[in-house]
């Protein structure tokens, strides 16, 4: 409670006025690597002038033998280099296959979010709860709501407050538990989401630098990711009922903002719970037209050599397809139930929408595709990984102690560097290939950057909806401020990053599969 009089701040309050005044400091991410281009000009033009270059041992991807090979830094201020960067501007942007697959997947993406069938999907699912089990599922349902990433912000947090108010808890731990689990395991899912389409392809470019040949898919985490989205539901319930519950104690609504009101969206209504039905026939239907082309000796989209269905196959190959359809027939089928979307020019209206809504991320991406293509051409990235892992080969570092200081750096970076795709794209052409040499798979080095990625993204102010989960905490405790929310989240940022990295260490130490 505060007192008419300002009360003192405490070292974390100052500690995040501090980190929140330098975090104000960074530049946009498009200006990020505009300097980051800068940087790769320059730098290639001097390493280029003293002849910096490296030589290595490869496999030959045509003979298979191990042969020597040699390779030097690029210069782009050379004559070649500037014609490079003249000519390849629109080629580096319409080879950049991410921006493909983001805009694929988006189309589907936006038809169920603008048809309503994403929020009234995670409202049921909150509803239907069992009180004995509220906390995990709703845990397990906020991890999963990073498939629609705003509509697990906005819709499964303040339901997750309004869930614990419903059944007698203090309803600002029901916020903190919604928090924990959208913000903190943003990179894992039990689906293939739009990110991991951009983080595979940021993982392939990389990948190349030392393998032209090697490539992993979008499944390639999955395993992984599975097992990580049960283990974290548990961890995120375990904290919330054994730390922050019982500090918060019972509730007083005395502390409520004025108007505030809780019951608002609790029941669904009947168009809802008919597009809900919609949506399951819609689903069920797709799903039996992917039988037939799937499970059928011969089906079109195995592959048509060996006949194998996971792995090298067109289903595999074309998997981001089925996601899209998975979300268009489904949101469709919603919005035609519930009378949300109920013409064919409605549902191009929300993809249009949709599409609108993605003119700041595709501009990134045109800056992104220049910066990866620089940074390739130069080989900066492949003398600089070959040279670090020659020099961490000849120091005996094992390759899980290097994956855990890569987990924490990324950790470290993500308090004022948010954004999962921009900072992976500066991390990736180092890491990926300087691992590879080390004998680490790419698929292993991905997983570590989810872990690195996703817990701070539920302490740091730099958040993008950080701000709006303070206020959803304002209005049922008047007196909350930034510092109130840090307090609830840090138990939940300590316990997930140590336990999700000790997770990380006993699959790497058992050598389990990662993925398909």
């Amino acid at each position: 409670m505060t007192t008419a009089t300002t009360a003192p701040k405490t070292t974390m309050q100052r500690f995040l006025d501090t980190v929140e005044k330098v975090g104000n400091m960074v530049p946009h991410p498009v200006v990020i690597f505009l300097i980051l281009i800068g940087i790769v000009i320059a730098l290639s033009a001097v390493l280029g002038l003293f002849g910096a270059a490296v030589t290595f041992e490869r496999i030959n991807p045509d003979t298979h033998k191990i042969e020597t090979a040699s390779t030097a830094i690029q210069s782009l201020l050379t004559i070649d280099g500037i014609r490079f960067m003249y000519s390849s501007l629109i080629p580096n942007f319409m080879s950049f296959t991410a921006v493909g697959l983001m805009i694929v997947a988006m189309i589907g993406a936006g038809v169920a979010e603008e048809s309503g069938l994403v929020t009234a999907l995670i409202r049921k699912l909150v509803i239907v709860s069992p009180q004995w089990a509220l906390t995990y599922i709703l845990a397990f349902v906020g991890i999963l709501a990073s498939i629609a990433a705003d509509a697990g912000y906005l819709v499964l947090i303040p339901l997750a407050g309004i869930a614990y108010l419903a059944v007698g808890r203090h309803p600002v731990a029901g916020l903190a538990l919604g928090f924990a689990a959208v913000a903190g395991a943003f990179t894992v899912n039990m689906l293939i989401k739009p990110l991991d389409a951009v983080l595979v392809e940021f993982t392939n470019d990389a990948a190349r630098l030392v393998d032209p040949n090697r490539t992993i898919g979008l499944a390639s985490n999955v395993w992984f990711s599975i097992v990580s989205v049960l283990f974290l539901t548990v961890v995120v319930a375990f904290i919330t009922d054994r730390m922050i519950a019982p500090r918060l104690g019972a509730y007083d609504p005395k502390l409520a903002a004025e108007g505030t009101v809780t019951e608002q969206g609790a029941v669904l209504s009947e168009a809802e719970s008919r597009g809900l039905r919609f949506a399951g026939l819609g689903l069920l239907g797709l799903i039996a037209v992917f039988c037939l082309l799937t499970i059928p000796s011969g089906a079109p989209l195995r592959n048509p050599t060996t006949g194998e269905l996971i792995g090298n196959s067109p289903f595999m190959n074309g998997l981001i397809a089925l996601i899209m359809l998975m979300f268009l027939v489904s949101g469709w089928a919603y919005g035609i139930g519930a009378g949300t979307l109920k013409t064919l020019t409605e549902v191009i209206a929300a993809i249009e929408k949709s599409i609108k809504s993605m003119g700041g991320t595709i501009f990134l991406f045109f800056v992104l595709s220049q910066f990866v293509a620089y940074f390739t051409y130069t080989n900066i990235g492949t003398v600089m990984a070959l040279s670090l892992s020659g020099m961490l080969q000849a120091a005996n570092i094992g390759a899980l102690p290097l994956l855990i200081g890569f987990i924490v750096v990324v950790a470290l970076i993500d308090l004022l560097l948010t954004g999962a795709i921009a900072k992976w794209a500066i991390f990736a052409p180092v890491f990926v290939p300087l691992l590879m040499k080390l004998g680490v798979e790419p698929e292993a080095v991905l997983a570590a950057y989810r872990i690195g990625d996703s817990p701070m993204n539920a302490i740091t102010p730099l958040n993008a909806y950080f701000a709006l989960v303070v206020g959803f905490v304002q209005k049922y405790d008047r007196n909350a401020g930034v510092g109130t929310v840090v307090s609830l989240m840090l138990p939940y940022v300590v316990w997930m990053f140590v336990l999700w990295t000790a997770l990380f260490a006993v699959w790497k130490m058992l050598g389990l599969p990662w993925g398909l």
